[in-house]
């Protein structure tokens, strides 16, 4: 027989891991619900700010802000910065990817067409990346994943039908969201592929590190600044929450939470932002509200809640 403060301190233990194991499932739901609004309230952002600015210009002043915050966060935190020899060309190829091209590429597709059609075409990277899991990781797209990537695909599809004929008359806009999300896609694969050193939140720091390397030469030479007026007010502090919103705080979520789940889950739960894009497209831009949108939103929801749930991680 255990002694009686053996047995209230066994409870205790295992009254605390109840409650760790509870926040533990909470937390991935959470962490998609918030990178969901942040980064689907970022389309109408950009947007806003391609009035006053460039594309690459909004890129290349938000990329470094986020290194140098994510890197104070980093080193409060006593996280280890400094990478190993060998992760230094994966890390910047995984940087350049995941965040350089799909955010640059994102920006100029949206000078091209609209916010709304942006954020559909931009979000077939779901399919995307699983289909390079499923080849390159030998992940396994069970049947949850599968009626998920369906699901939400087919919500895509039906946003896209909206006005199907201006996409085959115009494509060079689309062309440039789907080269996007293939960089994306191809970004997230490569960040799963293996087992990096570096936390996630030092592995993002670099990724931003090798971004602003890359695209400030091309600003210099595509976008010069002092060919540029200062931006308004508002859209200095629009490029703020661009900057602290959906770079600093919802990289450094994606990237932990790739590093828990399957690329392919991790893909699909991303379907949220496309449902906040296009609701605040609709509220602060004017897009119209057409019955294809309100199916394809449904869908989308559908999609997250399957690929969320503990079956599909089966």
């Amino acid at each position: 027989m255990r002694p009686a403060g053996s047995a209230r301190l066994s409870h205790h233990s295992t009254a605390r891991f109840r409650r760790l194991e509870q926040q533990a499932k909470g937390t991935p739901l959470l962490t998609v619900v918030l990178i969901g609004l942040l980064w689907g309230l970022n389309w109408p952002a950009v947007k806003y700010m391609l009035t006053e600015m460039p594309p690459m210009t909004i890129r290349a002043v938000a990329f470094p802000v986020a290194a140098v915050c994510l890197a104070l966060i980093a080193w409060g935190r006593g996280e280890r910065l400094k990478p190993v020899a060998g992760e230094f060309i994966p890390m910047i190829f995984t940087g350049l990817l995941v965040i350089c091209g799909f955010n640059v590429l994102t920006a100029l597709g949206q000078m091209l067409t609209e916010t709304s059609k942006a954020a559909i075409i931009a979000y077939t990277m779901p399919a995307m990346t699983a289909g390079f899991a499923a080849v390159f990781l030998g992940e396994r797209l069970g049947r949850a994943r599968l009626i998920a990537l369906a699901v939400g695909m087919g919500g895509l599809v039906v946003l896209a039908s909206e006005d199907f004929g201006a996409l085959i008359s115009d494509p060079v806009g689309p062309a440039v969201m789907l080269v996007a999300a293939l960089s994306w896609a191809l970004g997230n694969v490569a960040l799963k592929a293996r087992e990096w050193q570096l936390t996630s939140l030092s592995l993002t720091v670099w990724f931003f590190v090798a971004s602003s390397v890359f695209i400030w030469p091309l600003v210099l030479i595509f976008e010069p600044p002092w060919q540029q007026t200062l931006p308004s007010v508002p859209v200095l502090a629009t490029l703020l929450y661009h900057a602290l919103g959906p770079m600093v705080i919802c990289y450094a979520l994606w990237t932990a939470l790739v590093g828990r789940l399957s690329a392919s889950v991790a893909a699909i739960t991303s379907l949220l932002a496309p449902v906040v894009g296009v609701l605040s497209a609709v509220v602060l831009l004017g897009d119209p509200v057409t019955w294809q949108k309100i199916v394809a939103l449904g869908m989308i929801l559908i999609s997250i809640k399957l690929a969320i749930t503990p079956q599909a991680e089966v």
